[in-house]
C-alpha cells in the first residue's frame, strides 16, 4: 500500500514537472496535472493541498540530484576540481534532459513572491561549486596566487550561465562539447600549467542526468554516476 501511494506521488510530480516546463507554473492547471497523470484531481489532493506544495516537492526531488552527486563524490575521494568540473556537466546534463529539474529552475524563475527567482534554483549547486574551490584551495590544488573573490565570482557566473543557456536548450552551448570547451578556457586561469593534462573536462561517461525518485517508486531509473578520472 505504502509502495502504491509512493509510485502515485512520483506520477504526480513527473506529470506536474512536465507541464510546469511546457506551458509554465502559472499555465499549468492542477486539473491539467491529475489528467495527464492518469488521475482524479481528488487523487492529487490526497498527496498534495495546492499547487505550491506539488511544486516544492519538485523542487525538492531536482534537489535531490545534487545530493546524491555529492554523496558519490565524497564518497570515492574524487579531487575537488575534478568535481567542480563533473558538477558543470551534471547541471547541464539535467536541465537540458530532465523534466523535473528544468521545472525546478522554471518554477524558481517564474515564482516571484513565492521562490527568489533563478537564485533559488542556482544557489546550491553555486554553494557546492564555491566549497569543492575552497577545498582545492586547501589542498594547495589551486595556481597561486588565486585572487579569492575573483575566483568565486567566475565560478558563480560559470553555474548560472550554464544553467541558463542549458535550461533554455540553447545551441551556443552544446552538451557535453559546450561545457568541456569552457573548461579548456578556465582550467589554465585555475590551476598550475603542469595539472592542467591531468584533468578530464569531458562529462563522464555516465554523468547521471534525472532526478532520483523518492524511495518506494519501483519503476524508477537507477541513478549512477560514473568515477571522476
Amino acid at each position: 500500500m505504502q509502495a502504491r501511494s509512493a509510485r502515485t506521488r512520483n506520477k504526480l510530480v513527473r506529470a506536474g514537472a512536465e507541464l510546469f516546463d511546457r506551458k509554465g507554473y502559472a499555465q499549468a492547471t492542477l486539473v491539467q496535472i491529475a489528467t495527464s497523470a492518469g488521475l482524479t484531481k481528488g487523487a492529487l489532493y490526497f498527496h498534495f493541498a495546492s499547487k505550491d506544495a506539488l511544486a516544492d516537492d519538485i523542487q525538492e526531488q531536482a534537489h535531490l540530484l545534487l545530493q546524491e552527486f555529492v554523496r558519490t563524490h565524497r564518497q570515492r575521494s574524487t579531487a575537488p576540481v575534478q568535481a567542480l568540473i563533473d558538477l558543470t556537466h551534471l547541471l547541464a546534463g539535467a536541465l537540458h534532459d530532465d523534466p523535473v529539474v528544468r521545472a525546478s529552475f522554471r518554477i524558481a524563475h517564474e515564482g516571484a513572491g513565492r521562490n527568489p527567482s533563478t537564485a533559488g534554483f542556482h544557489d546550491p549547486w553555486i554553494a557546492e561549486a564555491l566549497a569543492l574551490l575552497d577545498e582545492a584551495r586547501r589542498q594547495g590544488s589551486l595556481r597561486a596566487p588565486l585572487p579569492h573573490g575573483r575566483a568565486d565570482v567566475l565560478l558563480s557566473t560559470l553555474i548560472c550561465g550554464i544553467g541558463v543557456l542549458a535550461a533554455a536548450a540553447s545551441p551556443r552551448l552544446e552538451l557535453g562539447r559546450g561545457v568541456a570547451e569552457l573548461w579548456a578556457q578556465l582550467l589554465p586561469t585555475l590551476v598550475p600549467d603542469d595539472d592542467v593534462d591531468g584533468y578530464r573536462t569531458q562529462p563522464p561517461q555516465d554523468v547521471p542526468v534525472a532526478a532520483p525518485a523518492p524511495a518506494g517508486d519501483l519503476g524508477a531509473p537507477a541513478l549512477s554516476t560514473h568515477d571522476a578520472a
